[in-house]
C-alpha cells in the first residue's frame, strides 16, 4: 500500500465521519419523531402483616417480601398476552405504524409478525423494578400524550386484575380443597351413624351396654336368691327330714332359679349365637367409629374456617403510588444527547483509523 493510498484512506474516513455526524444531526434534530413518555409507579400490598407470623422489618423496609410478586407482574405486563390486550383495546399496530412518523422509529409494517411486533413493543414499553423501595415503574412511549397515558393506564389496570385474580384463584383453590375434604368426611360420618342405627334396629336394642348391665343385675339378684335359699335349706335340714314337704318346696325353688340363672347367663355369654356380649362389642366398635368420624368432622370444619380466614387474610392487591402521567413535553428521543454520543463515538473510530494509518505511514517511511 502506497503512502498516497494511506493518506487518501485517512482523509476519506474523516470526511465520512463529518458527513455521518451532519446526517445524524439532521435526523435527530429535525426528522426524528417526538415520543411522549407516561410513567406510573405501583406496589403490591399484602394483607397478612397482621397475621400470626412475626413482622420482618427488613423486608418491609427493602420491599423484598413482594419482589416475587413484582417480578411476576413485570413478566405479565411485558408478555405477548398483554400486547394482544393492548392492541385489541388501543390498536397499537396502527399507532406504532403511523406513516406520519419517521421510518427509523416507527414499526415498518402494520401486519408485521407477532414476534417483530412484540420486539417493537418492548422497545417502547419498559417495566423497571426498584428493589430498594419495592416499587415497579411502568414507562410507556407513544407518539401522542393521550396514547402514552392510555397505554400506561391500561397496563396498571390489567396488572391489578392479574394480581387480584392470581390471589383470589389461589384462595379459591385452597377453600375448594378444604370444602371437598369436609364433604367427604361428612359422608363418612353419616355412614358410620347409619351403620350404628341399622345395628340397633336389626337387633331391637337401643343400648346393648345398658341391656348387659340390666341383665347382669338380674343374674346377680338370682344368684343371691339361690344362695339365700340354700342357706335356708341347710338350716331347715337341721330339724327336718330331707323328704319333708318344706325341703322339697325349697329344692323346687332352687332348681327353678338355677334354670333361670342358666338362661340369663346364656343370653350374656355363649359360644354360639348372638349373645349380648358380642352385640356390645360390635356396637362399641360402631360407636367408636362414629365418634372418631365426628371428631374428624369437627376438626375439618375448624380447618375450613381457618382456611377461609387465611385465604382472605393473605390476598394481595396492587396499590398505585403514582397514577399514569399525561406527558406535556416529548422527552424522547434525547436529541442533543444522541447527537453528542453518536458524534463522539464516530470521532473516536475516526481517530483510531488515523492512528492506524499514521503507524503504517511511519513504518513505510
Amino acid at each position: 500500500v502506497s503512502v498516497g493510498m494511506i493518506n487518501k484512506i485517512s482523509v476519506t474516513s474523516f470526511r465520512a465521519a463529518l458527513l455521518a455526524i451532519f446526517l445524524s444531526a439532521i435526523y435527530w434534530g429535525a426528522v426524528a419523531s417526538d415520543r411522549y413518555v407516561s410513567e406510573a409507579h405501583v406496589i403490591v400490598d399484602r394483607t397478612d402483616f397482621g397475621g400470626a407470623q412475626g413482622l420482618d422489618f427488613t423486608a418491609l423496609l427493602t420491599g423484598k417480601s413482594n419482589s416475587n410478586d413484582l417480578m411476576l407482574l413485570r413478566d405479565h405486563l411485558l408478555s405477548v398476552d398483554m400486547l394482544e390486550k393492548l392492541d385489541a383495546r388501543l390498536d397499537l399496530r396502527s399507532h406504532y405504524n403511523d406513516r406520519k412518523r419517521d421510518i427509523l422509529s416507527r414499526m415498518w409494517f402494520r401486519d408485521a409478525s407477532q414476534e417483530f411486533f412484540h420486539r417493537h413493543y418492548l422497545s417502547r414499553v419498559s417495566i423497571e423494578l426498584d428493589s430498594l423501595s419495592g416499587v415497579l415503574r411502568i414507562i410507556s412511549q407513544a407518539y401522542t400524550p393521550d396514547m402514552a397515558q392510555a397505554i400506561t393506564k391500561l397496563l396498571v389496570d390489567e396488572g391489578e386484575k392479574f394480581i387480584n385474580e392470581m390471589g383470589h384463584r389461589l384462595a379459591r383453590e385452597q377453600v375448594d380443597f378444604l370444602e371437598r375434604q369436609v364433604a367427604e368426611i361428612y359422608e363418612r360420618l353419616m355412614k358410620t351413624r347409619k351403620a350404628a342405627l341399622d345395628f340397633q334396629n336389626a337387633n331391637g336394642i337401643v343400648s346393648p351396654q345398658g341391656a348387659v348391665e340390666t341383665l347382669a343385675a338380674i343374674v346377680a339378684r338370682i344368684e343371691g336368691q339361690i344362695v339365700e335359699l340354700k342357706g335356708k335349706r341347710e338350716a331347715m335340714l337341721g330339724y327336718l327330714s330331707p323328704k319333708a314337704p318344706d325341703i322339697a318346696q325349697i329344692n323346687m325353688q332352687i332348681a327353678a332359679l338355677e334354670k333361670q340363672l342358666a338362661l340369663e347367663k346364656a343370653r350374656l355369654t355363649s359360644t354360639q349365637g348372638q349373645t349380648l356380649n358380642r352385640l356390645v362389642e360390635e356396637y362399641q366398635r360402631l360407636e367408636m367409629e362414629a365418634e372418631f368420624a365426628q371428631s374428624v368432622y369437627s376438626t375439618a370444619l375448624i380447618a375450613l374456617e381457618k382456611g377461609r380466614v387465611e385465604a382472605t387474610r393473605t390476598l394481595k392487591k396492587v396499590s398505585i403510588v403514582q397514577s399514569p402521567t399525561l406527558p406535556q413535553y416529548p422527552i424522547e428521543p434525547k436529541r442533543i444527547y444522541n447527537i453528542f454520543i453518536f458524534s463522539l463515538s464516530l470521532l473516536m473510530m475516526t481517530g483510531i483509523i488515523h492512528l492506524i494509518t499514521a503507524v503504517i505511514r511511519e513504518h513505510r517511511d
